[in-house]
């Protein structure tokens, strides 16, 4: 037996035959395109070897390459699988001089087979029942005087083709005049191959082959037969066996010319021979051979008990694995292919990341994919094949009806929708199929395809993604939260239901199946199939085209929801969208054209009142003060200052943050000290959303996907009740901020600050800690003076730690360098009993100098100077900032306030140095310096103290480096 073998293809059959080899005892090798480089075939190989780039040419059907790695791993045989080179005699007769195995026919089985012309040759010799057909055709010509002597309609081969490549019906000599060119382009092209032949084609034709296999010595064995005829585009769907209504008499006739066909020859391995049944004339005959393993040989296994791919590894090693009594067929096995294509679009392949994969348990799912993979454009569409078996059809169709109700699969455009109507149809269930009956199936998608994405239109979901501000995910979600649930209304969903925010200018969208539309908001002119259309609720037919134009007035974002709501997976456990990081919604970020979403179908109610949601241009915004304001951090007069200026929306704003143009503060302060240059910075802390945050001296509206926390000072948030009014801030607009009064909340203890500050309360023995209010559901917690330590982190990291394990019902804890930001729900928490337990927590709180916490040591690329960082420096010179003094060189920056001689100079002290990093949110601070995740992140914020010395306890740097702190300045 094999030692080693290595598998030839890629997909579900390379992940088959990996685990057949295995469960052999066989070591498997894999081989892989750039495309695949992550696939599980690659990951359950012992060995795997790179082929080349992703195009299949180049790749998967470089036979050179494939023997090259099958040398270099030292394998004694190669597995083709199906497709590729699985029939390639060439490959074949290459790898046999090369001194290994090909798994599979011999080399002149494949080439007689392999020719449509010279196997119907051999079939005709074996007495096995013919089409009536043509030879080989050299021009027009000749196949218009053979197709009148075959009569209409005809089908158009190619001789070396497959799949359903290169072939056509021709209802008439006109027909067969346009598709003779361009039948042969295409065998040419797909198989480098462009002759052709005629067959006579059956109206009411069946596909049914039989499964057989050869020992090649003199045996070869019929193991059952397999319909094939639900197709599209000649390519086929579902395959079951016993094939359905099919007559005894028939079924043995099948067997024995099958048999009698293969063994004419000395056939070995496992094969297919296909035929064309008429059921009106209970009439076979002879369509190909496929000398290789078959898509649908999983049905066979099933129905017999046996392993296909262990017999064909048996049989190229030389024993012969046909039992000298065939098993019995139990049962009935149902196979569906699970295609990434859309079937109302004919079957257009689509491409994309998977976004959520899961099939149910106890049924053969034979596949390659799961939640994360992407489907590349590269190769066929098909994703797995999933195979029920049962004591007789019914139960088999019930099973399978079953498993691909539980089956879910999201991200991109699938069939499986269409499989399960198919499962589920009378046509299905009375077994009465042809080859041509799904051409005339009906299939109407519950969905809406997206013809033009509109500016940014993006699934959203009420209340966001929360619980995962800490890592730095933000919470996402409508930044119009009150439009988002003023369009739920209107059609009688919940006002948490998944809707569409557009921005700017809508998208046209194609509705596959009748909806009832809800648009709130903005209003976006509306055109329904040429027509415009008042809304705000609209009925829209099956097929009806709804296209939503730029915004008529006043506001930014509208928000359409429909009856029932959108379809779209959980993700990190909410629909909602963030752009930025490219996953939520129908998929992974905002629409694109090709696109389409589900419904849902939920239950709807009697629609609700809209709340009040007055659009202006200029607007007034209520702002509870903190957690940062005077006289620690701005002058007195800026506060004065930022209640009694109208700002004016900057167009460089968006779902991050909305940046504002007005007077710069006087600030409290000459620098940020430790911190930084500019007075507005401090240590890294969490932001609120609405929060006024200034980076620098322009202050920023942050937004639902804006950064979990940053280094700058933040006065002000904007009240919940008018949160909303950040979606609808347009560039241009004016903008005005009110104090709001907030109660007292006194807390015990004379360091109860009061209401007039953003510090509710300061304490605490040994170690300072104060309470700054920061909004309506969040209070930051702040350690110690504005100095870097360690001591201060841990302190922060022991508290968060006891109010996870004190079970108060807090939303999120974010940690910054020596603060803690707590998102709570004033209705079940009072900010008072929230200080309170606070207190108490801290309290019973051990000192960061008896704690340990776990560390290891990773070494890691560096990016030096990539040109992402560069970008970025100029994007915000452009956009935001021209005179910041880390641009346009980041590096020259840290020479300069490092007092370093030259840039050299600085690329040893970052490449040389060991680095503490402590990751933050969505940010990474470094002692002596921190290497950022993504390459793209750039340097905000560095600071030289050559008179302090690296310790545990003050974190100040090897090589006079003291930190740096890597993400985006501001959103």
């Amino acid at each position: 037996m094999f030692k080693t073998v290595l598998v030839a293809n890629r997909g579900e059959i390379a992940v088959r035959i990996i685990r057949t080899l295995r469960k052999m005892g066989i070591s498997p090798v894999a081989v892989y395109s750039d495309a695949d480089r992550f696939a599980p075939h690659v990951r359950l190989a012992d060995q795997a070897v790179r082929l080349g780039p992703a195009p299949a040419a180049e790749s998967y059907l470089n036979a050179a390459a494939v023997i090259a790695a099958a040398k270099a791993t030292g394998a004694d045989a190669v597995h083709p699988g199906y497709g590729f080179l699985s029939e390639n005699a060439g490959f074949a007769e290459a790898l046999a001089a090369a001194g290994i195995v090909f798994i599979g026919p011999s080399p002149s089985h494949l080439r007689d087979f392999g020719l449509k012309h010279t196997a119907r040759d051999l079939a005709r010799r074996a007495g096995v029942p013919l089409l009536p057909g043509t030879g080989l055709i050299a021009d027009v010509g000749a196949a218009v005087a053979a197709a009148a002597d075959l009569g209409y309609p005809v089908m158009l081969k190619s001789t070396a083709g497959g799949g359903g490549i290169g072939m056509s019906r021709c209802d008439d000599e006109a027909a067969l005049r346009a598709a003779f060119d361009g039948v042969e382009r295409t065998a040419r092209a797909s198989f480098g191959d462009a002759r052709v032949y005629l067959e006579s084609f059956i109206a009411r034709a069946r596909h049914v082959e039989v499964q057989v296999f050869g020992n090649g010595r003199g045996r070869a064995v019929a193991l059952g037969e397999r319909d094939c005829s639900l197709q599209r585009r000649n390519q086929k769907v579902i395959e079951e066996t016993p094939a359905p209504n099919l007559p005894s008499g028939v079924r043995q006739r099948l067997f024995t010319a099958s048999e009698a066909l293969c063994a004419s020859v000395g056939y070995a391995s496992a094969g297919t021979v296909e035929f064309i049944y008429d059921p009106d004339r209970q009439a076979i005959a002879f369509l190909e051979v496929n000398t290789r393993l078959q898509v649908e040989h999983p049905v066979t296994e099933a129905v017999l008990g046996i392993d296909l791919v262990e017999w064909m590894v048996r049989q190229a090693a030389g024993d012969d694995p046909i039992p000298a009594i065939l098993p019995a067929s139990q049962g009935h096995a149902i196979e569906a292919r699970l295609y990434a294509e859309q079937p109302h679009a004919g079957f257009r392949p689509s491409a994309g990341r998977l976004t959520d994969v899961a099939f149910p348990a106890g049924v053969r799912v034979d596949g390659w994919i799961a939640t994360g993979t992407v489907v590349e454009p590269f190769y066929d569409p098909m994703l797995a094949k999933i195979i029920v078996h049962g004591a007789d059809r019914p139960s088999a169709i019930a099973a399978l009806q079953e498993a691909l109700a539980a089956s879910r699969v999201a991200g991109i455009a699938t069939n499986l929708d269409y499989l399960s109507a198919i499962a589920g149809s009378a046509m299905f269930a009375a077994g009465d199929v042809t080859t041509a009956a799904l051409n005339y199936f009906p299939f109407a998608p519950c969905g809406i395809e997206v013809l033009a994405p509109g500016a940014q239109s993006s699934l959203q979901e009420l209340p966001g993604r929360l619980g995962l501000w800490h890592v730095g995910v933000p919470p996402s979600g409508p930044m119009d939260a009150r439009g988002h649930r003023n369009a739920n209304r209107l059609v009688g969903n919940p006002a948490d239901t998944a809707a569409l925010e557009l921005t700017m200018t809508g998208p046209t969208l194609r509705f596959l199946s009748p909806a009832r539309v809800g648009l709130a908001g903005a209003r976006m002119r509306a055109v329904l199939n040429g027509a415009p259309v008042a809304g705000p609720v609209i009925e829209v037919p099956a097929n009806g085209i709804l296209a939503l134009g730029a915004i008529e007035g006043v506001g930014m974002r509208s928000y359409l929801a429909v009856a029932g709501g959108f379809a779209a997976p959980e993700i990190l456990g909410s629909r909602a969208t963030f752009g930025l990081g490219g996953f939520g919604g129908h998929a992974t970020g905002t629409l694109r054209t090709g696109d389409v979403l589900p419904l849902a179908g939920a239950p709807v109610t009697s629609a609700v009142e809209p709340e009040p949601a007055d659009l202006t241009s200029d607007w007034a915004l209520q702002v509870v003060y903190g957690p940062h304001g005077a006289p620690d951090f701005f002058a007195p007069e800026d506060i004065k200052t930022l209640f009694s200026t109208v700002y004016e929306v900057h167009f460089n704003s968006d779902r991050t943050g909305v940046r504002l143009i007005g007077p710069a503060p006087k600030w409290a302060r000459a620098d940020g000290g430790e911190a930084g240059l500019h007075p507005s910075n401090l240590h890294d802390n969490a932001y609120a959303v609405g929060a006024i945050d200034f980076t620098g001296d322009m202050p920023i509206l942050l937004g639902p996907d804006g950064p979990s926390l940053g280094g700058f000072v933040c006065p002000g948030v904007v009240a919940a009740d008018d949160l909303w009014k950040l979606g609808q801030l347009r560039p241009g607009d004016s903008v005005r901020f009110a104090p709001v009064a907030r109660p007292a909340d006194p807390v015990a203890g004379p360091a109860y600050l009061g209401a007039g500050s953003p510090v509710l309360w300061q304490g605490g023995e040994g170690l300072s800690v104060a309470y700054r209010r920061q909004g309506d559901a969040n209070l930051l917690v702040e350690y110690g003076a504005m100095t870097l330590d360690i001591a201060l982190r841990l302190r922060v990291h022991l508290l968060m730690q006891a109010v996870v394990a004190s079970g108060l019902p807090v939303i999120d804890l974010t940690p910054g360098i020596r603060s803690l930001q707590v998102h709570y729900d004033p209705v079940r928490l009072s900010r008072l009993d929230l200080i309170t337990q606070l207190q108490r927590i801290e309290a019973a709180l051990p000192s960061a100098a008896s704690v340990k916490v776990p560390s290891r040591v990773v070494h890691m690329p560096l990016s030096w100077n990539d040109p992402q960082a560069e970008l970025a420096m100029r994007k915000y010179q452009d956009l935001v900032r021209p005179n910041a003094p880390w641009c346009p060189s980041n590096i020259e920056f840290i020479r300069r306030i490092n007092g370093l001689e030259d840039e050299a100079a600085v690329q040893r002290m970052i490449t040389e140095a060991r680095y503490l990093v402590l990751g933050l949110g969505d940010v990474y601070l470094g002692a002596p310096v921190a290497t950022p995740v993504d390459p793209r992140h750039r340097l905000v914020t560095t600071k030289y103290n050559p008179a302090r010395t690296w310790t545990p306890e003050n974190a100040v740097g090897i090589g006079g480096a003291y930190m740096c702190i890597y993400g985006m300045e501001g959103p």
